[in-house]
């Protein structure tokens, strides 16, 4: 039988950013870089996640910051249906059919993946000034073909020079590090560098949330 994930189980990580080195950049809710999509996120948006993935979270920069001096940035966390929806509906994915074709699609369809449960965090991480690290691509570099070879924003990608392989990989050992700890699996996504997420057998288990099913203050979209 499929679980229901209740408002009372996703944190809004906004909440923390003045007492753990994170900083909230909900990318979607302005129609300016990094979002390549447009407004898809009302004004008074936060990001929210599910309560296991946002104790890795916190872990994690609290781990990258000790080891390197580095904070995390979050870009999105909940994706309700309706965002995804209009996610698809936007002009470049109309224009990139192939983000939501098999096989190495791209982006999910509404209810589709961890994003819609709060159970996936896109970030990434700053230096000791504040400045984005060099990952290689920017976050949401969504490539015209999603293979590894082809895909540099690919975990797998071999041509990533070797500062952005660096950076990578402190980003990944500070959040595998951190659910290692805590006891909680999870799946970094292949072809998103920026992309952590609670394993399938685990998300699957629950019904992806609407706008409709949160209360007014907690909804993405309306």
């Amino acid at each position: 039988m499929t679980k229901t994930i209740s408002p009372a189980d996703l944190i809004p990580m906004d909440q923390y950013a003045g007492d753990y080195p994170i900083s909230i950049h909900l990318a979607y809710q302005k129609d300016a870089p990094p979002n390549i999509f447009g407004k898809i996120y009302r004004d008074g948006a936060r990001l929210w996640l599910h309560k296991d993935l946002a104790q890795i979270v916190l872990r994690a920069a609290k781990i990258i910051h000790e080891k390197h001096g580095y904070s995390l940035v979050l870009y999105d966390g909940l994706r309700t249906t309706e965002a995804q929806e209009k996610m698809r509906q936007s002009k470049i994915v109309q224009a990139n059919p192939q983000w939501l074709e098999e096989p190495g699609r791209l982006l999910s369809p509404p209810g589709g993946g961890a994003h819609p449960r709060g159970m996936a965090i896109d970030l990434s991480a700053l230096d000791e000034k504040g400045n984005l690290l060099d990952m290689g691509t920017v976050f949401d570099h969504l490539a015209a073909n999603s293979a590894p070879e082809n895909n540099p924003a690919h975990r797998a990608y071999k041509s990533l020079g070797k500062t952005a392989a660096q950076n990578r990989k402190s980003l990944s050992n500070a959040m595998n590090e951190a659910a290692q700890a805590l006891n909680i699996p999870l799946f970094p996504l292949p072809q998103e560098w920026w992309d952590f997420r609670l394993p399938a057998e685990i998300y699957q288990a629950y019904a992806p949330l609407s706008d409709t099913d949160l209360p007014p203050e907690m909804r993405m979209c309306s």
